[in-house]
């Protein structure tokens, strides 16, 4: 057996007992296990619904800033620095989007792949970024609201300044390691 087999079935062996394992666990100390599962359920599809304003209200806002050519705007306005730092512009609407929605970053990622193949430069940039970045405004906006929490306090500061230092770091790491 290849450590490629012995990877797989290791982890297919762990998430079949964690599967099988947590609720056998359960009832062994006497929880009612369906019990538990569907309250548990009802409460996630109360939190569901409670989402759903903000997260409707986020995906309009970045659908007309998208649509209005907001973000082909700031790649050419930024494009100067963005050269002297070695950020290709064309970089430029995914690290936007990305804090604000996975989704349609993700949607640029495949575009950027899709123009320059899965093997150039920018793709593997596009790909560290998505990967060491988070939706800041989008976990803010629809987790915050959820919990009726108002005041962020420092909350999208630190999550902007993790953004802008995973993307330093993807630069700096596609610069050394590929270009």
């Amino acid at each position: 057996m290849n450590i490629q087999s012995v990877s797989a079935l290791l982890s297919n062996t762990i998430f079949m007992g964690m599967v099988a394992g947590i609720p056998i666990y359960g009832y062994l100390r006497g929880v009612k296990v369906y019990e538990t599962f569907t309250e548990g359920a009802k409460d996630g599809f109360q939190l569901v619904i409670r989402i759903i304003p903000y997260l409707v209200a986020m995906l309009v806002a970045i659908g007309m800033f998208r649509a209005s050519g907001g973000f082909e705007i700031l790649s050419r306005l930024f494009a100067p620095l963005l050269n002297k730092i070695g950020m290709p512009s064309d970089i430029l609407p995914l690290a936007l989007m990305r804090p604000f929605s996975g989704g349609a970053a993700k949607g640029m990622l495949a575009d950027i792949i899709h123009q320059n193949g899965g093997n150039a430069y920018i793709s593997h940039l596009a790909g560290t970024i998505m990967g060491s970045t988070e939706t800041t405004f989008y976990v803010v906006a629809v987790y915050f609201g959820a919990i009726s929490i108002r005041r962020t306090r420092h909350a999208i500061a630190a999550g902007l300044l993790a953004d802008l230092t995973a993307l330093g770091a993807s630069l700096w790491i596609c610069h050394v390691l590929i270009k």
